[in-house]
């Protein structure tokens, strides 16, 4: 059995959005294809992310000293060290944002910065970080009003990051063009959809 893990960075629903309708029929069809599977999910906007700012820093440092911490602290640090050991516990990612402002949600920067652990899943050596994640798989599917095929700062960032984590098998599927282009919208989802399938045959 393999888990699933599915990472969803949208606020609305899929009613509103083509990333979450896609998410729905994606999440089906894995189902279907992989009865066995547990499949996990991280709202962002819903669940608890701990940002990593002044607060958590300190925590971390203490906790690393055996300094005694608050229970705010302890509470949050806590949190942050879940997340990061689900991720390390499941066989594969999805991924699901919008494109904001050339930009991902700031909630999904939160979730990323719990992966991005030194020690756990990379370090660093003479000649620079290593990844340590290996053996996984990302899908990252996102929803763009205009068409940017993957040349966008999101894109970009969710990439690098895993690759900069170790994964190397790593897919993106774009639903994109819709707002340019409103009365293609549905022939762009199922286009976006086809992809996903192709994927879904492997993943």
């Amino acid at each position: 059995m393999a888990t699933l893990l599915i990472v969803k960075a949208h606020p609305l629903d899929a009613q509103k959005s083509y990333a979450l309708r896609a998410l729905e029929e994606f999440q089906t069809r894995y189902a279907s294809l992989h009865p066995e599977d547990k499949i996990e999910v991280v709202d962002v906007f819903e669940d608890q992310i701990p940002a990593l700012d002044k607060p958590l820093f300190e925590a971390m440092e203490a906790a690393k000293k055996g300094v005694e911490i608050n229970p705010e602290q302890a509470e949050r640090l806590e949190r942050y060290n879940e997340l990061t050991k689900q991720f390390l516990a499941a066989d594969a990612i999805v991924v699901i944002n919008p494109l904001w402002n050339l930009n991902v949600p700031s909630q999904l920067v939160s979730w990323v910065n719990t992966i991005n652990v030194a020690g756990q899943t990379f370090k660093y050596g003479p000649e620079g970080s290593i990844g340590l994640v290996k053996g996984k798989k990302l899908l990252h599917i996102q929803s763009n009003g205009g068409v940017y095929a993957g040349q966008d700062p999101a894109a970009q960032y969710i990439k690098s990051i895993f690759e900069f984590l170790g994964f190397e098998d790593i897919h993106q599927v774009f639903i994109e063009g819709q707002s340019a282009n409103p009365s293609q919208a549905q022939a762009i989802y199922d286009k976006a959809m086809v992809k996903i399938d192709k994927i879904l045959e492997s993943f």
